[in-house]
């Protein structure tokens, strides 16, 4: 079993326009009632997703993937009365510690999304952080267009997380 982190190596900073890319990230985090080893499994279900976010949804591996780099998927999501669909590319699964992936691949990827988990007490802290890897029209034309787009990317990963850690404090067993 391996036991090193998989990982793809990280994007650019700039984009090819020259607008610095470091501003256009984030992450937070939430205590979960849960063990890692519990919580992996969950986050790296990309279909369970549209559990706990209120934009993503019909989330699912191509047929033959699953969780591991490489791994490929689809899903709908939505923003502003708006609904499209995005691929994307595991590029870190490390059991019980990180899920990662790239929308777009990992090769020539728009945004990165990542899951890093860790124990404290007897549950976890599940961290998700987004990072604008490089521009794309369909993102904004405008720094105030991708600080939007963080700020509700943010919003978002809040609300996912803490739907998580509410999902699984009712579904505990008593």
């Amino acid at each position: 079993m391996n036991t090193q982190p998989q990982s793809a190596a990280p994007g650019p900073r700039t984009s090819p326009a020259g607008l610095d890319l470091t501003p256009f990230t984030f992450t937070r985090r939430c205590w979960v009632d849960l063990p890692t080893a519990s919580v992996y499994p969950l986050i790296s279900d990309v279909s369970l997703i549209e559990t706990w976010s209120l934009s993503a949804y019909a989330v699912s591996y191509e047929p033959g993937d699953g969780p591991w780099v490489g791994a490929r998927f689809s899903g709908r999501n939505r923003r502003d009365g708006r609904e499209w669909i995005t691929h994307s590319e595991v590029v870190q699964a490390d059991p019980d510690y990180a899920f990662a992936f790239v929308v777009g691949g990992a090769e020539h990827g728009i945004v990165r999304w990542a899951w890093h988990l860790s124990e404290q007490g007897t549950g976890s802290i599940v961290q998700q952080s987004w990072r604008l890897l490089r521009t794309d029209p369909v993102l904004g034309d405008t720094p105030e267009d991708l600080h939007a787009l963080r700020d509700h990317m943010a919003d978002s990963a809040e609300t996912t997380l803490l739907s998580l850690a509410e999902w699984i404090a009712g579904h505990r067993p008593r």
